[in-house]
């Protein structure tokens, strides 16, 4: 049986129409602005429905320039399954409304020779939204490419285990080939998600919301996973790919290739005025060769 992951989120979180998801990416990656570059090779990007989202998105996926790219590893956290473990997929396709995208089957058993993955279930491969919502983007951005995906589920790490992944994974960062997806929101705030620090110098609530997320963001450009370990000690700022993000440093901090990260776009889902309020903060950055 051909174990293929259904886009379990289609019809919900986004659309499942391929005519219309076609049409909504291509309008907001044009509408970015923004110039593919060979020299981006990875990106931090939002997850949440493409109506809150999408936008957000696209600054990220709008940098890729598909033409030497035959491999793209997704990290992404786990919402609903917990392990202290990184998880692969047991799946051979990902299926999306705009196009399937094959797993790179090699790479993944070489992962799983390791020692160090567990394998997810396709009930929690499929329940998770973190790596689905980017899917359908390097779906579009890879059509007429022959792209395979190595995606991986990075549970509950320690700060040991985020630093062993790092080192891991961190040759593959070294293959001009490879490119790197991270999934991450930012802050969550709000009485629902049990988070409201604010900082009432910085003015409205939305204010510190966004200055608590620019600190945030510019620990990430710095590259340092101790710096950014800190500032989630210090303030911990509800940013759920806080563990991808910090495998990621890891990896940019191991491999040969000298890598930075920038952010691009910065957007909230809504403007909080008051405690009653809610929000969720979403970031895009491009990992780009430091020439």
């Amino acid at each position: 049986m051909e174990r293929v992951r259904r886009a379990a989120h289609a019809g919900s979180w986004y659309t499942s129409n391929a005519n219309k998801l076609e049409e909504e990416l291509d309008g907001w990656l044009r509408a970015t602005g923004v110039a593919k570059s060979p020299n981006v090779r990875g990106i931090i990007a939002p997850h949440a429905g493409y109506s809150y989202s999408g936008r957000c998105a696209a600054f990220s996926f709008a940098n890729i320039d598909p033409t030497n790219i035959s491999r793209v590893f997704l990290l992404g956290p786990s919402h609903h399954y917990y392990t202290p473990r990184c998880a692969l997929t047991r799946a051979i396709v990902y299926s999306t409304p705009v196009g399937d995208l094959p797993i790179d089957l090699e790479v993944n058993e070489e992962l799983r020779a390791t020692g160090k993955f567990e394998l997810m279930d396709l009930h929690v491969d499929e329940a998770e939204h973190s790596m689905e919502m980017h899917l359908p983007y390097i779906a579009k951005v890879f059509h007429g490419y022959p792209v395979k995906i190595v995606p991986i589920l990075v549970g509950a790490l320690n700060s040991e285990n985020e630093a062993m992944y790092g080192r891991l994974l961190a040759k593959y960062v070294d293959d001009p080939k490879n490119f790197f997806s991270v999934s991450s929101d930012f802050c969550h705030w709000g009485s629902r998600f049990n988070y409201t620090y604010y900082d009432k110098e910085r003015g409205p609530i939305y204010k510190s919301i966004e200055a608590l997320d620019h600190m945030g963001m510019e620990v990430i450009e710095t590259g340092d996973p101790d710096a950014f370990k800190r500032y989630l000690q210090e303030y911990d700022n509800t940013i759920c790919g806080r563990h991808p993000i910090s495998v990621f440093l890891h990896m940019l901090k191991n491999c040969s290739t000298k890598i930075r990260i920038g952010f691009i776009q910065y957007e909230q889902s809504s403007q909080c005025k008051s405690m009653r309020d809610s929000s969720v903060s979403y970031a895009s950055a491009a990992a780009k060769i430091d020439s």
